[in-house]
């Protein structure tokens, strides 16, 4: 089995504390992805899930085995870089089997293993060539078969995608859900890129400031967001956000310059509140309360961005060839269903 699971871990540089009692289950087999913005302590966290970071305190467990003192070699786990990490002098093979020589593997197991770890990837015709004859998906490719050759408990994936441009990322992140699929290890992968975590993920972990913010499906979390954190982070383009007061059991909303009636758990008459409502949930009316600032036409879809009366800035999607011209008035429409409410204070927990 190699589930992993993190108990109250800490992490402490001197007096700055950076990961805050992380308390995690990952089953085995699963597909979990850290996500959060710059800074947030995902990498952190997977190099300490590695053994490349110290644990400060609390415990991590592989299987049932208690990893947190032992030495990386020791934890069944491999990890794929941001950087290829590739020996220049060295072909493909001897790459992908060069943790297995330094371990003492007899050369016929070698073979073997980097055989079959190159059918995965579809890297047979690249075996004999040197990394600078390859593409940088074929050197990621590389280095991902590298880590399949010694037979991981765990995978770690550190932002493998971000050095790629934008084609060659979505053709990765399909390699990388079929090779998930195939092989079944569980595997921990870190990005900054919601839509990343979204398409790949059985298991999303929101985190900012090295706390988890919420832990969940990733449709589940783009439905149901326990705060305006996730609801912002989650999702492209990002929710719209809007200034909200509370009266009885309505919310008067000056960014969509009307009142939304909702059965929420709404605090007392005059409370401000923020009030979430995604750019697919609106619709360009008849009328003159917004005004048009720009058209992002995509060709299937627009992102028409607008102005409210109050100065807000909210975001359209409108499929099809729609185009609003700027400086134009419009009307928004939405149903009252589709918002979601939130605290207006720091912590934006949202109201249910």
């Amino acid at each position: 089995m190699s589930e992993v699971t993190l108990r109250n871990v800490v992490k402490r540089y001197g007096d700055v504390q950076v990961i805050h009692g992380v308390d995690l289950d990952i089953t085995d087999g699963e597909f979990c992805v850290f996500v959060g913005p710059s800074g947030c302590g995902k990498s952190t966290l997977l190099r300490m899930v590695a053994g490349l970071e110290e644990t400060t305190g609390g415990a991590i467990n592989i299987g049932n085995r208690d990893v947190t003192q032992e030495d990386p070699s020791e934890r069944g786990v491999a990890m794929v870089f941001q950087t290829y990490a590739l020996y220049p002098h060295m072909t493909v093979a001897e790459n992908m089997g060069f943790g297995l020589k330094m371990t003492g593997h007899p050369k016929a197991e070698i073979d073997q293993k980097v055989a079959q770890a190159s059918k995965i990837l579809k890297l047979d015709e690249y075996l004999a060539r040197k990394p600078k004859a390859l593409s940088g998906g074929q050197r990621q490719r590389v280095a991902i078969g590298r880590a399949i050759v010694r037979g991981p408990e765990v995978f770690l994936f550190d932002e493998p995608l971000s050095n790629l441009d934008a084609e060659l990322r979505v053709e990765m992140r399909v390699e990388i859900a079929r090779l998930h699929r195939e092989i079944g290890a569980t595997m921990i992968y870190v990005t900054h890129d919601q839509v990343e975590a979204m398409t790949l993920a059985d298991k999303i972990v929101v985190l900012r400031k090295g706390r988890i913010e919420q832990v969940g499906k990733p449709l589940e979390l783009y439905h149901n967001p326990d705060n305006r954190f996730v609801a912002g982070f989650i999702g492209s383009p990002a929710m719209n956000f809007l200034s909200g007061t509370v009266d009885g059991r309505t919310v008067q909303c000056k960014g969509l310059a009307s009142s939304i009636a909702t059965d929420v758990g709404l605090p007392a008459t005059g409370a401000e509140v923020t009030v979430g409502l995604r750019p697919q949930h609106l619709q360009i009316t008849e009328g003159a309360s917004h005004r048009v600032e720009m058209t992002e036409a995509l060709g299937g879809v627009s992102f028409i961005h607008v102005t409210s009366p109050a100065g807000e800035k909210l975001i359209v999607e409108a499929r099809g060839d729609v185009i609003a011209e700027p400086g134009r008035s419009v009307g928004i429409g939405f149903a009252p269903k589709d918002a979601l409410f939130f605290m207006a204070d720091a912590a934006g927990h949202r109201l249910r």
